[in-house]
């Protein structure tokens, strides 16, 4: 049975979409690893050998899902979207948890070890990234395309200034707005 790798990107960004990637490759590709440890460059690069090497499903959740349904059914909903889109093999999650989904394994760092899972990946980082930088034209004043949505110094003073936007993720409470207990 073949391995499918399957890694998600966005899980913890205040703005944009949850993005995950179950990926059968059909051909070995050199230079896979953790989409974090690669250039954007070489992801880039990665990015179409792997689509053209593999079979592949990518599922995605915007903002406006997440607040509805929680990050974690989003997680499992995706889950199970690869799985019936890619049919019969054998389902490796990368983390330790899976969601209530049954069927799969997960693997703590399976995304630096398994090359499937690392293309996998690639495939959700590049997708997002990629959405990100076309968001970024629509809302400037956020700077989507430097941070991608996290909750750098930059993004939380833009949230301040500009107030949030519709691709914030609302249910995300952010220390820095909470009111100090001392």
């Amino acid at each position: 049975m073949q391995l499918c790798g399957i890694d998600e990107a966005g899980r913890g960004p205040l703005a944009g979409p949850l993005t995950i990637a179950g990926v059968i490759l059909n051909n070995p590709i050199e230079g896979l690893n953790d989409s974090k440890k690669l250039t954007e460059k070489k992801r880039e690069s990665l990015y179409e050998l792997i689509c053209e090497n593999s079979i592949y499903h990518i599922a995605r959740f915007d903002a406006a899902q997440i607040d509805e349904l929680g990050l974690s059914q989003c997680l499992a909903t995706g889950l199970r979207e690869i799985m019936s889109a890619l049919g019969e093999a054998d389902y490796l999650y990368d983390g330790n948890s899976k969601f209530g989904v049954s069927g799969l394994r997960t693997m703590v760092k399976a995304d630096a070890t398994v090359p499937e899972v690392s293309a996998a990946s690639i495939l959700a980082k590049v997708t997002r990234d990629r959405e990100m930088i076309q968001l970024a034209s629509l809302y400037p004043q956020y700077g989507f395309d430097g941070h991608k949505g996290y909750g750098c110094a930059a993004h939380i003073e833009a949230i301040r200034q500009y107030g949030y936007c519709e691709i914030h993720r609302k249910t995300f409470k952010l220390k820095a707005f909470q009111p100090s207990l001392f």
